[in-house]
């Protein structure tokens, strides 16, 4: 990945070497590592416009922290959004941290800034009812009986094991729980394992999918399959649930990703603690799964309003 003119050799080399450690060793994400490299990019081209010239590692190092608010004051500018912001901060500090662990190149200026702090969305579920609608609507479409068996094995996994789609469509015949076991093994963001328990109407919704499949399911192949055969793409999932919202009218929000949303808000209304729908969905973070608080909080507040005599 160059950057473009904005680099002299021993840069490029230095941005090179980090692509591949990103990749290869801290096995980030495939966006992550694009949002990354454009970030980086983005930066250096503002530092060689503000220095009248292409970029070396001594020009890094030297960096004031002036320089870094100016960086954050044209962003700011350019209408970029605070989280698009927070994730460029993100990518030049890891960059700088791996310039000194590997390079010696030791520039502290830009751990002295804080980066702007945008307010997270919180997530929006479905009610248990619309998850109902939706993975009931999946199994009666317009589709060849196989697919209408896929797609509602889909449904249901991603509601009932809260998995995200990309989890969902990188599984293998080979990793679904055999005779005995009850935990489905899941790969998550950067390569990291967890056990998610199944659901008997999840498990018997994959095997009903798996035997109306016509196309060969060896073990160590993708198991969810588009019409053709090959594996299915997330476009095809995100376009079947859009079909499917419109016809029910359920709201924009109703999306792939919502049915994992949906899994979590509905465990913590049931009681479930928060350490363990942090391991379910494997997040990294506490904080995280801590969102899904303000949302349970918010359909008290409903319940609230719409029950009590004084409201």
């Amino acid at each position: 990945m160059a950057l473009l003119a904005f680099a002299l050799p021993d840069l490029e080399a230095a941005f090179a070497a980090w692509c591949d450690w990103l990749a290869h060793e801290r096995r980030a994400a495939a966006r992550t590592q694009a949002g990354y490299r454009r970030d980086l990019a983005a930066f250096v081209a503002f530092v060689a416009d503000h220095q009248g010239g292409p970029v070396g590692l001594p020009a890094i190092a030297a960096l004031t922290p002036q320089s870094f608010r100016g960086w954050l004051a044209w962003r700011l500018g350019q209408g970029y959004a605070k989280s698009s912001t927070q994730r460029a901060v993100a990518a030049v500090r890891g960059f700088l941290d791996f310039l000194d662990a590997r390079h010696g190149i030791h520039n502290p200026a830009l751990r002295a800034m804080r980066a702007p702090r945008a307010r997270r969305p919180l997530p929006r579920p479905l009610a248990v009812a619309e998850v109902t609608e939706l993975t009931d609507a999946a199994a009666s479409a317009d589709q060849p009986p196989w697919v209408l068996a896929r797609d509602t094995a889909l449904l249901l996994l991603l509601y009932g094991a809260g998995l995200r789609i990309g989890e969902a469509l990188e599984l293998q015949p080979g990793g679904l729980p055999g005779a005995g076991e009850s935990a489905l093994r899941v790969i998550g963001k950067g390569r990291k394992v967890r056990l998610v328990p199944l659901l008997p109407v999840v498990r018997e919704a994959l095997a009903a999918y798996c035997d109306a499949c016509p196309h060969p399911l060896p073990a160590d192949g993708p198991l969810f399959r588009g019409v053709r055969g090959g594996k299915l793409q997330p476009a095809v999932v995100q376009r079947r649930v859009r079909e499917l919202r419109r016809a029910l009218g359920l709201p924009e929000t109703a999306t792939p990703h919502s049915l994992r949303h949906s899994f979590a808000t509905h465990l913590l209304g049931g009681g479930a603690d928060l350490r363990s729908i942090q391991e379910l969905l494997g997040h990294a973070s506490l904080s995280t799964t801590q969102l899904y608080t303000a949302v349970d909080a918010e359909g008290l507040a409903r319940l609230y309003a719409a029950a009590h005599p004084r409201a």
